[in-house]
């Protein structure tokens, strides 16, 4: 009698044997009617490998994954001006809180600092006429995989980057690979993205110089020099894919602006037989050296993106930062509120003339010259400062107007610079 088991043997036997009789003769017919019909086929076959190789390899620095990831996005009209609009109420707030973003330094975290009030963080930027999509640090991720990014500037371009830090951490923990001795240029690594986020730090993007007195102090007085660039942060653009590049609030001072040997006039000086150099005058001329500096980069790559950030404006009231200023509101301006003819309106269009004029002179057709515009956008937000509440024990009574909390309104930057960022793809 046949057991269960060797029943269950047979049939498996059985099934095994049909199934190679079966492929045996799929294979006989494969190849007769493949054999018929070759040039069909072939035809096939070529017109099959064409459309493959056109979708999938059009961008042979695009991986497929990275195709996945910006179709996540909505697609933004070109027409649309995005840095024209107001802050709309937002509930959802920010993308990190000052608790989950370790990289926050204390001087913005101000929630962490005592800052009662919450509103700050429920307000978005809408466009007129369109949407800016929010940021997604899976999609920017994506975007910048194998890049260099470095945030060029003062304190405020600083900030800038930590906020963008934040907000990348919440897709990936970022590894510090370098710090100099003053923690004013820092570079970080997003291993799983291969892509390196830095601060490069610099008062005026030329060459500078304090003038001393007789024992060796800092006046406070600076000659810069167009005809020079500042090596300092300019001897690291030959390895950046894409430069944020911003300097503006250490403008505001007497400061003698010089071509090599010629003397071309002072900011603030008002000294007799010395041209008198307006604010906006002289960041034409800085910014108009800096941008024909980094177009005639040799060592530099012939695909480099450079952005300009726009002044961000402070919000002093009642004084100035050591008079006793103060920026305590709680809610934003509307547009009706803000003055389209303030000096950061003036010195927002002195800067970006000096991009639209370098695409007429460059000589490198493959850089790529952009304009982050935050000037009146920010002007709409002097709730987003850290005014008293900054954490610094050896300047209590002053107030920090000019840099941003984190999480904050320069969050907001950031969508901007993806969306430019995708555009130039």
């Amino acid at each position: 009698m046949i057991s269960r088991d060797d029943r269950h043997a047979t049939m498996k036997q059985s099934s095994s044997i049909f199934r190679e009789n079966s492929e045996k003769k799929s294979e006989r017919w494969m190849i007769m009617n493949i054999g018929r019909s070759s040039p069909f086929f072939l035809s096939s076959f070529c017109i099959t490998l064409f459309f493959t190789g056109f979708f999938v390899y059009q961008n042979p620095f695009k991986s497929i994954a990275d195709q996945n990831v910006l179709s996540l996005q909505p697609q933004i009209d070109p027409k649309c001006d995005l840095f024209k609009g107001h802050w709309v109420p937002d509930k959802r707030g920010s993308l990190y809180t000052n608790s989950s973003c370790s990289t926050i330094p204390d001087s913005k975290n101000c929630i962490k600092q005592g800052r009662p009030d919450r509103s700050f963080l429920f307000w978005r930027w809408k466009p007129d006429g369109c949407n800016l999509p929010r940021f997604n640090p899976k999609v920017f991720l994506g975007m910048v995989r194998g890049k260099k990014m470095s945030f060029i500037g003062d304190s405020v371009a600083r900030n800038h980057m930590e906020s963008l830090l934040c907000l990348l951490s919440m897709e990936e923990t970022p590894k510090v690979i370098y710090k100099d001795g003053e923690d004013r240029n820092r570079i970080w690594y997003f291993p799983k993205h291969d892509f390196t986020l830095s601060t490069s730090w610099t008062k005026f993007l030329v060459e500078e110089r304090e003038r001393r007195d007789g024992n060796n102090t800092g006046t406070g007085l600076f000659d810069l020099d167009i005809g020079k660039i500042d090596e300092g942060w300019f001897k690291g653009l030959p390895n950046t894919d894409i430069a944020i590049v911003s300097a503006a609030h250490w403008f505001f001072r007497p400061i003698f602006i010089h071509r090599g040997d010629e003397t071309l006039g002072c900011i603030y000086c008002n000294l007799p037989n010395m041209t008198q150099i307006s604010p906006e005058e002289g960041f034409k001329l800085v910014y108009s050296a800096v941008f024909k500096f980094i177009d005639e980069c040799e060592k530099c790559k012939d695909n480099l993106v450079t952005v300009l950030r726009t002044i961000s404006p402070a919000h002093f009231e009642n004084g100035t930062w050591d008079t006793g200023g103060t920026c305590s509101r709680t809610s934003p301006f509307g547009e009706n509120q803000i003055d389209l003819q303030s000096n950061e309106m003036k010195i927002r269009r002195s800067q970006i003339e000096q991009v639209e004029g370098i695409a007429t002179k460059r000589n490198n057709k493959a850089k790529k010259f952009a304009v982050l515009d935050v000037t009146r956008v920010m002007l709409m937000r002097p709730d987003g400062h850290p005014n008293g509440y900054w954490g610094n024990k050896w300047m209590k009574g002053y107030n920090d107007c000019v840099h941003w909390c984190l999480p904050g309104p320069i969050d907001a930057w950031n969508e901007f610079l993806m969306a430019i960022i995708r555009q130039l793809r």
